[in-house]
């Protein structure tokens, strides 16, 4: 019997980013991996965003490119409110989100990350390079902070915090639950209640994506610091919780690493 080919959906959100979604769409249409459903979920841009896209949708049917783009704009209320619109709207084995101005790392990515699937593979994840707005490469999240990608990552690795990249976290769709909103710390919660149901976590070995510095949480570095510290509580209890952030905080009272 033949075995279908996993469908990846990759979701982008964007709101008024029209300056950096063309280069975002171009890494994913431009994969050498064909069974791709490209997801792109619009606030409602008041920019050039909506003609970035459509101008993306003509170029992407005149080269009978066989990758399937779909999009929608409207108003919603916040990041995690449009990523769950764009959950709703997957149709994918796997779900891979890519936000505005974040990039696929190369045209073979998604091939590579792919062929390492096997049915009980639930999560696939590997390295972010972060870049600046000028596309220059900083390092790995692994290189610039105290937070090492684990060989075997389990939801108990994120006891102090993200060690993973969310660009660079691939989940079966099948085991992704809704991003609680208005919470900066949403895609840690969103993280651990996958990494709590998968049966198999495959580390790919590779550059995912370039991740693009710079986002709401840090711009809202305080409140970012207070919801993560809700979540990791939720998950990891209060005692435990409290030890660990007495850790966080020693480690960045010595450590340089803000990413």
């Amino acid at each position: 019997m033949l075995v279908r080919p996993p469908l990846l959906s990759i979701i982008t959100v964007v709101f008024n980013g029209g300056y950096y979604l063309g280069g975002t769409i171009r890494s994913v249409l431009s994969q050498t991996y064909p069974h791709i459903e490209y997801i792109i979920v619009d606030g409602g841009s008041t920019d050039h965003t909506v003609t970035v896209i459509q101008l993306a949708e003509l170029a992407n049917e005149r080269l009978l490119n066989a990758k399937i783009l779909r999009w929608a704009s409207e108003p919603d209320r916040g990041l995690y409110d449009a990523m769950n619109k764009g959950l709703r709207m997957a149709t994918g084995d796997f779900v891979w989100f890519l936000n505005a101005g974040d990039e696929i790392f190369s045209p073979q990515t998604a091939e590579k990350m792919m062929l390492q699937t096997t049915p009980d593979s639930d999560v696939l994840y590997g390295e972010a390079m972060l870049v600046t707005f000028t596309r220059h490469h900083l390092g790995t999240r692994s290189q610039l902070t105290t937070q090492k990608l684990p060989e075997n990552l389990t939801w108990e690795h994120l006891r102090m915090g993200m060690v993973v990249c969310h660009q660079a976290f691939v989940a079966r769709r099948g085991v992704v639950p809704g991003f609680i909103e208005n919470n900066l710390a949403a895609d840690i919660d969103w993280v651990l209640d996958i990494l709590k149901k998968s049966r198999k976590n495959v580390d790919t070995h590779l550059v995912l994506a370039e991740y693009l510095t710079g986002g709401i949480s840090k711009q809202r570095h305080r409140q970012s610091l207070k919801d993560r510290y809700g979540v990791l509580k939720k998950h990891f209890g209060f005692w435990s919780n409290l030890w660990a952030h007495v850790r966080i905080f020693w480690r960045a009272f010595f450590s340089d690493a803000s990413y």
